[in-house]
């Protein structure tokens, strides 16, 4: 049985930083491309950043360009997200998906999803 899990959102402060994983179980991610999304309240679903099928990143959203970064752990069969200067605009729930195909800024591109971690941002 496959099972993503995100993990590692919190509420933060403006300006903080936070570092999500997303977790695999009974698949490797070194043969897929995983994606992180983030839905914020009241908002659509917002691709941000993928890592591909040749361990490249790819950033999709503007506003979080040169503030968020995807990395791979194959020894922990993890995706990471790293986030900093988080603003009030990140407050939203994330989440990473995975697929073999490789990275498509769309939902139903993706086979395997995680249930989400909130991340809230506040004063």
């Amino acid at each position: 049985q496959v099972q993503l899990v995100a993990s590692g959102g919190n509420l933060v402060q403006p300006g903080g930083s936070l570092n999500l994983s997303c977790a695999a179980s009974g698949i490797t991610f070194d043969f897929y491309a995983v994606a992180w999304f983030r839905q914020g309240p009241g908002k659509e679903r917002e691709g941000l950043l993928c890592t591909n099928l040749d361990h490249d990143a790819e950033n999709w959203a503007d506003s979080v360009k040169g503030r968020f970064t995807i990395s791979r752990d194959t020894a922990k069969n993890t995706v990471n997200l790293q986030m900093n200067n988080l603003q009030l605009e990140d407050t939203a729930v994330y989440f990473c998906a995975a697929d073999l195909v490789g990275c498509y800024n769309r939902d139903d591109a993706y086979i395997y999803w995680g249930r989400g971690t909130q991340v809230t941002v506040s004063a």
